[in-house]
């Protein structure tokens, strides 16, 4: 496989290159040359206006549905739509059927994915059967493949349980990765709690039901002086509590959906079930604190929380509806949209080097002979969502109609690459 890209802008600030214009010539997956006036009679040959390129993006929470919901999404859909996103590794969450929860799992996952230009990493399952009751064989996991450890989908509610796990992990430094949410308080919402939630006449999940957790786990990671990452955070007080906590040295990271930086709750009057999500849209507010939290730097870094859910989960009753929504293939239209202050060397960082330290992973790199991981990008173009653009299996898409700026052109990945 060669390739020879030609005049693309390079976004790397960890590159000697970075911010020039230049021409790149990978051969069997590794970057042979990077200058002006490439030429090779063998390569396949890459052009366009605007091309960018950047070291390849991670998405550090999504749901591939394999094994056990194939119908949904399975392993090779999952990296499809990834691909199509500008993706070159997913971390993906163990709530399949069964959980990913013992080595095994790990390796089914390693190896199903293993020769495909996105690379799929399992999150660990922090107890076993994801039933929030009895650790999990973490460190055999960990030996396995398991780049961190979360319960997923599901909240870890006992802050025994908590306790135990970030202790656990300390010991090969790794990271446990919570969806913050009490379910005591919030089991019942259908939507953020507050005007419209009022108006629509729908139960409302308070926000203080995320934020308490978020409270809980700073202090239990102080005590344990282990790593916890939150995904998902919706609110400006949970913003407020970690770059707090940051401040305090305590060692916390956090990541932030495509759609809490872009949707607010006003959208559910149309009760459109591609919006009901798990954490719920909040309000206006929120949206604008999350958005100045990523200028500033408290969001480390983004997650698609893409879950796939089929016609009939989507198709009932709001109250029915089954949560989230797919946001692999979007979510770079959508951040360039809605963060326009925001520079694109920011949002690479955010999608590239950032997940990557976060969760220890390789360092990537854009000199003359590394493996060739990367992102190639337009990061200018205005776009329009359809289902054309969805390689998912499931179609579950608020996005879908919507005006997006930003699109990916392609991704190499050692000896593979979709163009």
């Amino acid at each position: 496989m060669h390739i020879l890209l030609k005049s693309v802008q390079i976004v790397a600030p960890s590159s000697p290159f970075h911010g020039q214009q230049q021409d790149i010539l990978i051969e069997n997956g590794i970057i042979r040359q990077i200058g002006k006036d490439i030429s090779s009679a063998q390569a396949r040959v890459v052009t366009g206006n605007n091309l960018h390129v950047s070291l390849g993006w991670t998405d550090i929470f999504a749901h591939f549905c394999d094994p056990g919901q194939e119908y949904k999404e399975d392993l090779q859909s999952g990296v499809a739509a990834a691909a199509r996103g500008g993706y070159t590794t997913v971390l993906i969450v163990p709530n399949t059927q069964p959980a990913l929860h013992t080595k095994p799992q790990m390796e089914y996952v390693l190896s199903r994915t293993r020769n495909s230009v996105v690379q799929v990493l399992p999150i660990g399952a922090v107890t076993k059967n994801l039933e929030g009751t009895s650790l999990a064989e973490m460190y055999e996991m960990q030996q396995a493949g398991a780049v961190a450890f979360s319960d997923g989908l599901k909240p870890i509610q006992s802050p025994g349980i908590m306790l135990k796990a970030l202790q656990y992990v300390k010991a090969v430094n790794g990271t446990i990765i919570q969806l913050p949410d009490d379910l005591s308080i919030s089991a019942h919402g259908l939507m953020h709690e507050g005007i419209y939630s009022t108006q629509l006449g729908m139960p409302g999940k308070p926000a203080i039901a995320e934020e308490l957790i978020i409270q809980r786990d700073l202090e239990l990671a102080q005590y344990t002086d282990s790593r916890i990452h939150f995904t998902g955070i919706s609110t400006r007080k949970s913003a407020e509590l970690i770059a707090n906590a940051k401040g305090k040295g305590i060692k916390v990271t956090c990541s932030v959906t495509p759609y809490h930086l872009s949707l607010t709750d006003a959208h559910l009057v149309t009760y459109d079930t591609h919006l009901k999500l798990n954490p719920p849209l909040r309000s206006a507010e929120d949206v604008k604190a999350l958005q100045d939290a990523v200028k500033t730097g408290v969001i480390d870094c983004f997650a698609t929380h893409h879950l796939p859910q089929d016609w009939d989960a989507k198709q009932v009753e709001f109250e029915y509806a089954k949560n989230g929504m797919i946001g692999l293939e979007s979510a770079f239209g959508v951040f360039r949209k809605h963060l326009p202050e925001v520079s694109v060397e920011r949002l690479v960082e955010m999608l590239s080097a950032q997940p990557r330290k976060i969760f220890n992973l390789p360092e990537l790199s854009l000199t003359e002979g590394a493996t060739a991981n990367l992102t190639i990008f337009d990061p200018e173009e205005d776009w329009v969502l359809t289902t054309d653009h969805l390689a998912s299996r499931s179609k579950n898409s608020a996005y879908i109609g919507a005006e997006l700026k930003g699109s990916v052109k392609g991704t190499i990945n050692g000896q593979y690459a979709q163009l």
